[in-house]
């Protein structure tokens, strides 16, 4: 596909918002959670009320238990497939990412669980345990956590978390039905019953594919940050599937995207005013190695606080991070209230009207 001509009109806040139409948070969005994540390939989780509404935003009309539902069926599941951090994907997906990813990953913890004093016989004991114990269903956290202790495996200090990981990432247990706030452990081949079967090379070229698609504009550096797959592969994928895409030139580096996403750019790009209220720990900021596009750096530590690891939520205006927002605490209550960059003059009087909006959505979302 040929790079598009003439960009120099592109701005920060056009390439927002060609990243919101991708990510379906502008124009119609998706008909379900399911067909929603999917599309985003895999969307970032750690934060399960975050994650919910993440693809709540991306689907409307849509209610929490909707999501939860989803979860409780199978029909997305959430599980450690990069990073060492939690996502949701789709189910078929899981099993041939974690066969790209796994044994870098537990590599990569090589360290962390020397320290903890996990070694191959340690996580075999685990495993036994585990798989004992879900054979009969799926398992609460703290009762998987004493089924290590009775196989002599010290659950304190994150030990317990750690050896959990490591068995999702081998694909032995997964993540499954909500029980309240918490998901309850199953065996993986119970709970994602298809799984599709990819070599590396095609596994990889189809994930950057559709990371590209659905995160778009983002360059080949995001995706190998977003994934955990090196440079090198990525660059291999990229020569692979690059008649797909479309190439857009802005500061001096090149972006791809999916064609219908550049098409945008004939008539103009749409959402110049929209404003949205998204979760903390949304794909629209974290799906890439460099935010700097979306989000001022002045302003990243008040995303971030001391850099701490905790998203806030984001209210983005035009393809732009420029606040953040805060729930009521519990997550039902009336009280949305936004958070500024510009604490002196706020929100102007559209903007603070869309806003209100949002929170009433939210609020809507949530079944307040």
């Amino acid at each position: 596909m040929a790079a598009v001509t003439g960009t120099g009109r592109l701005s920060p806040g056009i390439m927002g918002r060609l990243r919101l139409a991708a990510q379906g948070l502008l124009g119609p969005g998706f008909q379900s959670g399911p067909e929603a994540v999917r599309a985003m390939t895999a969307m970032q989780a750690q934060d399960l009320q975050a994650v919910l509404w993440a693809v709540g935003q991306r689907v409307p009309g849509s209610r929490v238990d909707d999501v939860r539902g989803a979860l409780d069926r199978a029909e997305i599941v959430r599980s450690w497939p990069m990073r060492g951090t939690l996502h949701v994907l789709a189910p078929e997906d899981l099993k041939w990412m974690l066969a790209i990813t796994s044994e870098r990953l537990i590599r990569g913890m090589a360290g962390r669980h020397r320290d903890l004093g996990i070694g191959d016989a340690d996580v075999d004991a685990a495993a036994g345990s585990a798989l004992r114990l879900v054979s009969a269903g799926a398992a609460s956290r703290a009762e998987l956590f004493q089924a290590f202790e009775r196989a002599g495996q010290s659950t304190a200090g994150q030990r317990g978390i750690h050896l959990l990981g490591i068995l999702c990432q081998r694909g032995l247990l997964v993540q499954g039905p909500l029980a309240g706030n918490q998901q309850l452990v199953v065996a993986f081949g119970d709970w994602i019953t298809e799984s599709r079967t990819l070599d590396r090379p095609d596994g990889i070229a189809e994930w950057l594919l559709r990371y590209l698609r659905s995160h778009g504009p983002a360059t080949e550096r995001d995706f190998s940050w977003w994934s955990g797959i090196p440079l090198t592969e990525t660059r291999a994928a990229l020569a692979r599937v690059k008649d797909r895409l479309v190439e857009l030139e802005f500061a001096g580096t090149s972006y791809w995207l999916a064609p219908a996403t550049a098409a945008l750019l004939d008539d103009g790009v749409p959402g110049q005013r929209t404003v949205l209220a998204l979760p903390g720990f949304d794909e629209f900021l974290l799906g890439y190695a460099d935010r700097s596009v979306v989000l001022a750096p002045e302003h990243a530590d008040k995303i971030v606080p001391g850099g701490n690891g905790m998203f806030k939520k984001t209210i983005v205006a035009g393809g732009t991070v420029i606040g953040t927002w805060a729930g009521p605490p519990g997550g039902r209550g009336a009280g949305v209230v936004p958070e500024p960059f510009d604490a002196v003059n706020g929100l102007r009087p559209a903007a603070q009207k869309s806003f209100e909006l949002q929170a009433a959505k939210y609020r809507r979302f949530l079944g307040a």
